[in-house]
């Protein structure tokens, strides 16, 4: 078959004093063929035919028609599924290879009679104008720090003009870690956009989906740094299509930097944050000419940020030395009994305030239904009160160590229940008088040495190691005399 190529190469060589049978010979085509496109200016291509007739019989013309009614009342019936059912209908008459071309038919169908699809529209993004972010889980990369497996997330910020991004750690999709990873990346890029962008998030928008009504937090934050918030539609994540993309391409250089790194452990979070910042860092290297752009027309900051919290101003502390906060329980000091606190909750801690002071911070628990409590803070009355001890409704909290909790069994097994608690809380109470690690060493030389386990020989080992210990050498530095330096200043001005 003559190309297009041919026939213009040889009108070329024509054009420039080759005969008709030189062109032909040197373009490797038929005189013949060479004098019947010497005559038109239409190149082959725009002379076939299109092919508009079928080469064989289509099989599934006598049954298409019944295919469409179930299309239509369907519309999401596969190919594959219609195929075999009608096999079933008509048994022996469409053999396995048929399958394709029945796909091929359906296909051809939905596009000239199926129903409209979705359609993307591409956006046009302006510099400075919009920035978006999303909360993505990260436990598919298998992180782990000193040895732990480390389930965490990752806010993540990108400007939809430049594509330039920026993230933080966290451990859940609330409001605290939103305001911590969106102020953090405001201070990396000394400015902000005009409109900021998430999807429906609970930490941003309500429980009751209104796209336009968001928290009053959130929206506090958005007013603080003069951005107009934004939020997405139901069911549409292509809307905050940015940030979803840039999700899995930084997930996939993070993968390939663990490949090469060789190994996917941390020492710690510092180390793992450090190593996030520099995936960052080389991502963003690219983009410096369009970003350079959205820097010069950034929004600039307030003169101070606000603190990546939220407030809950009344917490009452109950009965049980207890407070309730974001649907999980902490214990505090037994003093606070029938106080009123308030309480900050930030993303990983919360501080605890009485008195216009902050009496306690304590690790946030990650999720609902779960408590914290601490032994030194009741410890003094369950001794008072032994009997509770055993069905006391946290009483797994009050094993520090596995070496405690062997403590309680052994003491278990050879008293009675009565007996037994009372001896393991006066150990507790020794723990959180003196040191935990000391009780927690003495009763690791109690087992290995098999004499038993009692609060008298426990509190026995502790006051020797104390007894003994090597007193702490103080180190006293003698003020030096500043007039002498203004002496000797004089002397040699003399």
């Amino acid at each position: 078959m003559v190309s297009d190529r041919q026939i213009r190469r040889l009108k070329m060589l024509m054009s420039t004093g080759f005969t008709l049978g030189q062109s032909a010979l040197k373009t490797h085509i038929d005189e013949k063929t060479a004098r019947k496109y010497t005559g038109t200016e239409k190149l082959p291509s725009e002379m076939m035919s299109p092919h508009t007739w079928r080469t064989r019989t289509d099989p599934f013309a006598d049954v298409w028609a019944e295919m469409e009614q179930y299309l239509e009342l369907n519309p999401g019936l596969e190919g594959r599924s219609l195929f075999e059912f009608l096999q079933r209908q008509y048994p022996g008459r469409f053999p396995d290879g048929q399958v394709r071309t029945f796909q091929r038919r359906l296909r051809v169908w939905r596009a000239l009679a199926g129903e409209p699809k979705e359609v993307f529209f591409a956006q046009l993004h302006l510099p400075g104008e919009l920035s978006a972010s999303d909360f993505t889980w990260m436990n598919d990369m298998g992180i782990c720090i000193a040895g732990i497996p480390f389930d965490h997330l990752l806010y993540h910020f990108v400007l939809t003009f430049s594509n330039w991004e920026t993230g933080s750690v966290c451990f859940s999709e609330c409001f605290e870690s939103l305001s911590m990873g969106f102020q953090n990346a405001a201070c990396e890029l000394g400015g902000i956009t005009k409109t900021h962008l998430t999807d429906r998030m609970a930490a941003a928008v309500l429980a009751s989906g209104d796209a336009e009504e968001f928290t009053q937090s959130y929206r506090g934050l958005m007013r603080h740094y003069g951005v107009e918030p934004r939020a997405t539609q139901g069911n549409s994540p292509n809307e905050n299509g940015d940030v979803e993309q840039r999700h899995h391409r930084f997930k996939r250089a993070v993968e390939q930097a663990l490949l090469l790194r060789g190994s996917r452990d941390f020492p710690d979070r510092a180390d793992y944050a450090g190593f996030l910042t520099k995936m960052f860092r080389q991502l963003n290297a690219g983009r410096q000419e369009r970003f350079a752009q959205e820097q010069a027309v950034l929004r600039p900051l307030p003169a101070q940020r606000l603190e990546a919290c939220s407030v809950v101003p009344k917490v009452a502390v109950t009965g049980g030395s207890t407070i309730s906060v974001k649907k999980n329980v902490y214990s505090l000091d037994s003093r606070l009994i029938g106080e009123t606190v308030k309480v900050k909750v930030y993303a990983d801690t919360l501080e605890v305030w009485f008195a216009q002071r902050c009496v306690e911070t304590m690790p946030r628990l990650r999720g609902e239904g779960k408590h914290a409590i601490n032994y030194r803070h009741i410890i003094d009355w369950l001794v008072r009160k032994p009997g509770a001890f055993e069905h006391y409704r946290y009483r797994e909290d009050l094993f520090p160590s596995v070496r405690f909790r062997w403590a309680f069994d052994y003491l278990k097994a050879h008293h009675t229940i009565q007996s037994a608690s009372t001896e393991y809380l006066k150990i507790l109470q020794l723990a959180a008088k003196e040191s935990q690690s000391m009780v927690e060493e003495a009763l690791e030389c109690v087992s290995e040495m098999y004499t038993g386990v009692s609060f008298s020989w426990i509190k026995e080992i502790v006051d020797n190691w104390k007894a003994h210990a090597t007193p702490t050498l103080e180190v006293v530095v003698i003020p030096v005399p500043l007039c002498a330096y203004d002496e000797l200043l004089q002397e040699e001005a003399v």
